[in-house]
């Protein structure tokens, strides 16, 4: 995987308006809330198995309903489309299971 180019960077941004790029570093972030743990946890769960299949893998911060998540691919050292599509999927993920 080849890393993102500054203007891929920002049309994929666009299409992701709730990810930013993670300060100090080449990755995209963002804060997911939930109703409850449960909710969070599902989600976590759901995007554990896509990553597992990707073989690409979130950096994530759970705390009761509150879910942070960095994304970048280490071997490009920077911002690629696996984090990109690991992305958008969260995003559709949250959505389904309540989250905002």
């Amino acid at each position: 995987m080849t890393k993102l180019t500054i203007d891929e960077l920002r049309a994929a941004l666009k299409r992701l308006p709730d990810w930013s790029l993670a300060g100090g570093r080449e990755a995209i972030t963002r804060k997911f809330q939930f109703v409850d743990f449960d909710a969070a946890f599902a989600f976590m769960t759901r995007t554990a198995l896509l990553a597992a299949k990707m073989d690409h893998h979130p950096e994530w911060f759970n705390v009761y309903n509150k879910v942070e998540v960095t994304l970048a691919t280490h071997d490009a050292s920077g911002v690629t489309q696996k984090d990109i599509d690991l992305a958008t999927a969260m995003d559709g993920y949250a959505v389904m299971g309540g989250g905002k």
